[in-house]
């Protein structure tokens, strides 16, 4: 287990949370970024209770707004997250993963459709509709939405730009945007730099 999952979390806020980048074309990575560590030891996790679950799912698209997830609903995507995290963090260190996350992954890819199916009509022709979930269906269908997308940056040409934050104790994942720069945002950008700044500083006066 991650050492974050022992902490007692914080429920922060979306504004306190910059998206980092790579996060706005994959929800998988927006997803595995609900939790994690801040400065001065603590943590926190956008998932940590219905109320919070349910506004991170709908701000995503992954259900209706007017749908409340119960307890075992969010334990069931905070397993799911666990399991991303895992593979991420095994594609970032260029090692093989757990087995029961590839498992687990997979089993949520394929529990549900995600794929948009082909419509005809007089009207519009041949087209495509993005599969909509029975009401029955909302969890099952956030976990295979978020396992696909998981599977597609993981097998894509994206997957060689995934990283970690390299400002700790930050441990958010990101895509590489250019250069040597892995920061999840600004603020660990500043962090980072007023940490290499003070040690410095330190190694003049010693």
């Amino acid at each position: 287990m991650n050492p974050v999952d022992e902490q007692t979390p914080l429920e922060l806020t979306r504004p306190l949370l910059p998206t980092a980048p790579g996060a706005d074309r994959y929800v998988s990575l927006d997803f595995a970024n609900t939790m994690g560590r801040l400065a001065r030891e603590q943590t926190y996790d956008l998932l940590s209770a219905p109320e919070p679950t349910q506004r991170w799912l709908a701000s995503h698209h992954l259900t209706a707004p007017d749908v409340q997830p119960h307890d075992e609903y969010v334990q069931g995507l905070r397993t799911l997250r666990r399991h991303v995290r895992a593979l991420f963090t095994a594609r970032t260190a260029a090692c093989m993963p757990p087995a029961q996350s590839l498992h687990a992954v997979n089993k949520a890819l394929m529990a549900a459709p995600t794929a948009p199916t082909l419509q005809w009509d007089e009207a519009n022709g041949p087209h495509r509709v993005q599969v909509r979930p029975t009401p029955g269906q909302g969890l099952t269908h956030a976990l295979a939405v978020l396992s696909a997308d998981a599977a597609d940056l993981l097998a894509g040409p994206d997957s060689e730009r995934l990283t970690t934050c390299g400002s700790a104790p930050c441990n958010r994942f990101l895509l590489r945007t250019h250069g040597r720069r892995h920061w999840c945002s600004t603020r660990c950008g500043d962090r980072a730099r007023a940490a290499r700044a003070q040690a410095r500083r330190s190694a003049t006066s010693a």
